[in-house]
């Protein structure tokens, strides 16, 4: 799954250090949770999308269409 920012686990770290500031690791965390979130949601809709061009394609008898939307389609499914 590719997120579009990168987080790691030293600054999980320095967020939970900071004292006084329980908030920013719970904040850093619900950003991240939010970024998945929202990456899984576009993905879903991409996939879907393609699958009706990928449809559509196949009716028209677009081979051209065809290998372009599966090509990405299969794209967007490769782990990265």
């Amino acid at each position: 799954m590719e997120m579009d920012k990168q987080y790691s686990y030293a600054d999980f770290l320095k967020a939970m250090g900071q004292a006084g500031k329980e908030s920013s690791a719970e904040n850093l965390l619900n950003e991240i949770y939010l970024d998945m979130f929202l990456n899984i949601i576009h993905r879903e809709q991409s996939s879907k999308r393609l699958l009706t061009l990928i449809d559509e394609a196949l009716d028209q008898k677009d081979m051209a269409a065809f290998m372009d939307y599966t090509t990405a389609l299969h794209q967007l499914n490769s782990p990265k």
